[in-house]
């Protein structure tokens, strides 16, 4: 008999069988087989829909008093109900306050649509010249919530302050946050209880998973939910069982959260080109639909486009990488379909790591050519640090050096593998992320492994129904890459040890798979330790995190900065509300929220003129001449400049990373506590530094400067503007 005959009537023979155990062949009591059988679907169905119930109630619950944990904790450190309205600007530290400014701004304009041109038509933020806020900030979700709020407003007579409905917003957005972790455990594990288990891992390393309570207004506390409710539903959409229908709605709420994710964070590209890069290797390994990911790819690159548009041809998102990266992908992925898979393994090794040099080498010749076209040198600061950062090129550039020394930038350290293992979080993570890469492996060989089959034979793999979990284990270590390289990205990757760490716990696949080596293959006793695990786990990590838990919400501080907010009563009550202020980037913000005066320069620093002001106004932190300081400023407009005890006089370190050792290394100069014969490219002079010498008011400075403020943080100096035109004018007569 042909193979062909064999291979019919086998199928004839499994139809047969197939059709018998449905009842298509007659059987005795067929009719009562059926109604028991229907009963039985109902009692089943009806015990799923309490369960997933009792799950989407407590997901809430979770997510509702998670939301008033932040509250509680934000007021408790700052007493904020209770503090003046200054207070509450000040508390806005660094760029975070220059963010919440434009809400105020957009709030207190007469009208939505006059509050939109002021933002577009911006001479406030930077004096010296003109420039669309919505274009160069991602500011939407401000214009958003001042929208909003002043729309409530008029439909309700009484609204709560503006403030509190801005971080109760940002406070709800995390709660919906802490949902999205906990379904994205459920999804991976298929039980609600291990989403619990991964919310209590988030909340009881809170130190490590979000810094929302003090840092309100950044742009990932907006972002980060967003990126994770993506991936929620990314892992969703991997499934292999998911229907027709619920692929359209899934994927819409992908399109959703990816354009929300780019619109309000600046840093998002970053993030996508290590999404994009974990999606790309997980379809190049064979463990994930191809169709899939080119659709979540497409998605990404749409928001990019979309989000560029909303911001008027934003030069930065076009020179994304990952917008190079994407079209770079699909190319190679078309090539490698049309490429026939070898049964060689280390044939298929090499193919792998030629495909990957070549999609990098596209990504990079596309990138340049974007880059060229539109003559975007902008983000030039970023690779300048990267490579100061791993010492492959010396560091005396200003804008790497400012990245370098400041401690968000820093590599991830110790006491965070410390903090995460005391409360089990790092040691099961671990484990499980290296089971994942493994399983990975394992896959891959398989598949690889597998030679031509008949329609009969078994043609799968290890993790052929869990796409996901691939996908999960591949972006993961390079969020995990990430973080160890830019402690602030620690926030990124952390959430995600949450969720893995849960689903290894609460794993069904994890627990069958132990008792089969003991022989024991009942599903009851499976399901039975899989959730007595998980609650143990919970109670464990219950006991031994909620004191302290308990104690930061026991902890009642306030805000007390009197300094700072003598320094902007008195810049509102004594200076023109034209006036030009400079002064340290951290505290301009705080200036522009408080007063509204005009800036020099701010703490956004994504924009390559504003950083080369920068450089030039940081010079009063120098050894620059008093001349040589007031031309500068002169030349741009200032009025006012603001000196900082806390800066000029910082304690000097080894490293060079107090502010006046970078103008001295940017200017060529050898910084205090440097050693000559190590820094042998400064050289030494004589020139006092300028902070310091102004405070002795010899005639050579006060010529130029005037102290017209001080207390025990700040030093204010108007510049002699009017005297210094008037002599210029006799010199040229």
């Amino acid at each position: 008999m042909s193979k062909s005959r064999k291979r019919i009537q086998h199928k004839e023979e499994h139809s047969s069988r197939v059709n018998s155990r449905n009842g298509k062949t007659p059987v005795v009591n067929n009719g009562m087989f059926q109604q028991s059988e229907i009963r039985q679907l109902g009692k089943s169905q009806w015990m799923n829909f309490v369960y997933f119930l009792i799950g989407v109630i407590i997901s809430i619950y979770i997510g509702y008093h998670f939301a008033n944990f932040l509250h509680t904790l934000h007021e408790n450190r700052l007493w904020f109900s209770n503090i003046k309205e200054v207070e509450r600007e000040i508390s806005f530290r660094t760029e975070a306050g220059l963010y919440y400014s434009y809400y105020k701004q957009m709030i207190l304009s007469p009208s939505i649509s006059q509050g939109l041109h002021d933002l577009i038509n911006d001479n406030i933020t930077e004096s010296w010249r003109t420039i669309n806020i919505l274009k160069r900030f991602n500011v939407y979700q401000e214009v958003y919530l001042a929208t909003l709020y002043k729309v409530i407003s008029l439909c309700l007579q009484s609204v709560i302050e503006p403030v509190y409905f801005y971080i109760n917003s940002v406070f709800a957005l995390h709660g919906v946050y802490i949902i999205s972790l906990y379904v994205m455990a459920w999804l991976l594990s298929g039980s609600w209880f291990t989403g619990v288990l991964a919310s209590a891992f988030y909340i009881f390393n809170k130190d490590d998973t979000t810094r929302v309570e003090y840092t309100i207004p950044l742009r990932e506390s907006f972002a980060l939910p967003f990126i994770f409710i993506q991936i929620t539903l990314i892992t969703y959409y991997l499934r292999p069982t998911i229907s027709r229908n619920s692929q359209i709605v899934t994927l819409l709420g992908i399109s959703l959260c990816s354009f929300l994710f780019v619109l309000t964070w600046q840093f998002a590209q970053f993030v996508f080109l290590l999404q994009a890069m974990a999606l790309y290797g997980t379809v190049t390994l064979g463990l994930a639909p191809l169709s899939k990911i080119l659709t979540i790819l497409g998605i990404q690159g749409v928001s990019i486009i979309l989000v560029c548009i909303l911001q008027f041809c934003n030069e930065m998102l076009l020179g994304a990488l990952v917008l190079s990266f994407i079209p770079a992908a699909f190319i190679v992925l078309h090539l490698q379909k049309r490429s026939h898979t070898s049964t060689n393994i280390g044939v298929n090794i090499m193919k792998v790591l030629g495909y990957g040099v070549l999609v990098m080498l596209l990504t990079f010749c596309f990138n340049a050519i974007v880059k060229y076209l539109i003559n975007l040198d902008d983000d030039q600061h970023i690779f300048k640090f990267l490579l100061a950062k791993f010492q492959l090129s010396s560091a005396r550039d200003f804008d790497a050096l400012v990245y370098k020394c400041n401690g968000a930038f820093q590599f991830l350290t110790y006491d965070f593998f410390q903090r995460t293992s005391s409360r089990l979080l790092f040691p099961i993570y671990l484990v499980t992320i290296v089971t994942l890469l493994i399983c990975v492996l394992i896959s891959v060989i398989q598949k690889w492994s597998l030679k031509e089959k008949t329609d009969d034979d078994y043609n799968g793999h290890l993790l052929q129904d869990r796409p996901e979990l691939a996908y999960h284990a591949i972006q993961s270590v390079f969020f995990g890459v990430m973080a160890l390289t830019v402690l602030r990205m620690k926030y990124l990757w952390t959430p995600q040890m949450c969720v893995l760490s849960a689903f290894a716990v609460g794993s069904p696949q994890v627990w069958r798979f132990i008792f089969r080596m003991f022989g024991i293959t009942s599903e009851r006793f499976v399901k039975f330790i899989q959730h007595v695990a998980t609650l143990c786990v919970i109670v464990v990590l219950t006991y031994m995190c909620l004191p302290e838990v308990q104690h930061q919400l026991s902890l009642l501080r306030e805000f007390y900065d009197p300094d700072t907010v003598e320094l902007m009563n008195w810049i509102k009550k004594e200076t023109p509300v034209t006036a030009v202020f400079s002064g340290s980037m951290q505290l301009l913000a705080g200036v522009k929220l408080c007063t509204g005066r005009k800036l020099t320069n701010h703490p956004h620093y994504e924009d390559k003129a504003l950083r080369e002001k920068t450089r030039q106004l940081y010079q009063y932190y120098g050894r620059r001449t008093p001349k040589e300081v007031f031309d500068i400023h002169h030349g741009i407009g200032t009025d006012y400049i603001i000196l900082e005890d806390s800066i000029c006089y910082a304690r000097a370190s080894a490293h060079g990373c107090r502010m006046p050792d970078i103008i001295d290394i940017t200017n060529g100069h050898l910084y205090s506590g440097a050693d000559p014969t190590e820094e042998p490219d400064l050289k030494s002079v004589t020139t006092p530094r300028f902070c310091d010498a102004i405070q002795r008011a010899s005639k050579e400075y006060t010529k130029y400067f005037k102290m017209v403020f001080k207390n025990k943080t700040f030093r204010l100096y108007k510049l002699n503007k009017d005297q210094n035109n008037r002599k210029n004018k006799s010199k040229k007569k």
